[in-house]
């Protein structure tokens, strides 16, 4: 009798479980989660029946458990383009001079000093490339590479799997001691199907979700003004057939990202059902707290089924460097005769 060893992994800067859903679908199993945010907390509580521990700073490197692969969504607020501007109107440090989140790429840097995962997948914002003349992003490649891991990376486009464009910079550490120095991670060959906005939509939608007189007139007269001064700032009223722009955390505020047009009508936000569904979640994923808190949770998730096909190159590259199945103890033959 043979039995497939379980490939483990382990959940960091969780959020509501984007990550962690496509590695068990990959046949993964979660060994240990950290999330600090309250309101995720409740979520990720609520879909996977476990409580993550919380601020990742305060958790001992040697507490966490043995695992194959480390899967982190670190911040990116000090990275992404939005972030940056709003921290520097604010005056405000941003990426690793932030003192809150820059610099939680380090505690992950820690543990992975400590456990010597096979694999690390590390998830941020397009800008982490450029971001600081591209010294960040150099930092971190050069940690990494530090604790002997062959880094590879790629910039993938959520718009592939969900109707949402939403490019976002996807890191594979490669640990020399188990892979050797020759192996390069392949990442997926993007699917080549197009997705719509309109297939994603609830059929039933609350009036609430319409904008107001007042809104909808503050919205048009902003993009009129940043229009008249030559910038590109202003509500996005999507093309139902085409996909729509990247979902946010600010989402909450006043949805002009992601405008859905109705006839006869103000245009309205999308329902945090449908940005669950624009992230590729199941509706089998509940929502368990308020729309402000949901509106968040999905804007600061990712395009779960791109993950998933990352994951599985993973699961299929852990393959090659491991026994995929055991003999398990046969009882003793029964001599006839």
């Amino acid at each position: 009798m043979y039995k497939i060893p379980e490939i483990t992994f382990i959940d960091l800067f969780a959020g509501i479980g984007g990550m962690r859903m496509a590695f068990d679908k990959a046949g993964c199993k979660c060994v240990f989660t950290s999330e600090w945010n309250k309101y995720a907390r409740i979520t990720y509580n609520e879909n996977f029946g476990e409580q993550p521990y919380g601020d990742i700073t305060k958790i001992n490197e040697n507490d966490i458990p043995d695992h194959d692969i480390l899967v982190a969504g670190f911040p990116c607020q000090p990275f992404s383009i939005a972030g940056v501007s709003k921290k520097i109107s604010l005056g405000r440090s941003h990426g690793f001079l932030d003192k809150t989140q820059g610099t939680l790429f380090f505690d992950v840097a820690r543990i992975i000093k400590q456990k010597r995962p096979k694999i690390v997948m590390l998830e941020n914002v397009k800008n982490l490339v450029s971001h600081d003349n591209g010294n960040t992003f150099k930092t971190i490649k050069d940690t990494l590479e530090s604790l002997n891991y062959t880094v590879s990376f790629k910039i993938l486009d959520g718009q592939h799997y969900v109707p949402q464009h939403r490019e976002r910079i996807i890191i594979v550490g490669l640990n020399r001691d188990t892979f050797g120095n020759d192996i390069v991670f392949q990442f997926p060959a993007l699917p080549s199907k197009e997705y719509k906005i309109k297939d994603i939509l609830e059929k039933k939608v609350d009036v609430k979700y319409t904008l107001s007189d007042k809104l909808w007139k503050y919205l048009q007269n902003y993009a009129k003004k940043h229009q008249e001064n030559g910038n590109g700032f202003g509500y996005g009223l999507v093309n139902l057939n085409k996909v729509s722009r990247t979902l946010s955390a600010r989402y909450y505020k006043d949805g002009s990202e992601i405008l859905i047009p109705q006839r006869n009508k103000n245009p309205r936000r999308l329902t945090p059902r449908e940005c669950a569904r624009l992230q590729g979640f199941p509706d089998t994923f509940k929502i368990v707290v308020s729309d402000t808190q949901a509106y968040k949770q999905f804007g600061n998730s990712v395009a779960m089924p791109l993950i998933h096909d990352v994951a599985k190159s993973i699961v299929d590259i852990l393959a090659y460097t491991r026994p995929r199945k055991i003999r398990e103890a046969e009882p003793e033959p029964v001599l006839v005769g």
